[in-house]
């Protein structure tokens, strides 16, 4: 669809110019790749990342102690 005008417009730049459109187009590229990897599924890498302090705090100390942190 737009190939034909990126060629000409590309043609166009001198040749240091040409590897920042380069890098730009990686960065799409691979900021739109990891977008979609995310809404794909949602991931509970965390759960039960506190196990080991489940006997010692309720639910309810660890919200206060998130509050003393802040």
């Amino acid at each position: 669809m737009y190939e034909m005008e990126i060629d000409v417009n590309l043609k166009k730049l001198p040749e240091y110019l040409r590897r920042e459109v380069l890098d730009y187009t990686e960065f799409l590229i691979n900021k739109y790749k990891s977008r979609e990897n995310k809404s794909k599924k949602f991931r509970f890498k965390w759960a039960g990342g506190l196990s080991e302090i489940k006997e010692k705090f309720t639910s309810l100390e660890l919200q206060h102690k998130v509050l003393e942190w802040r």
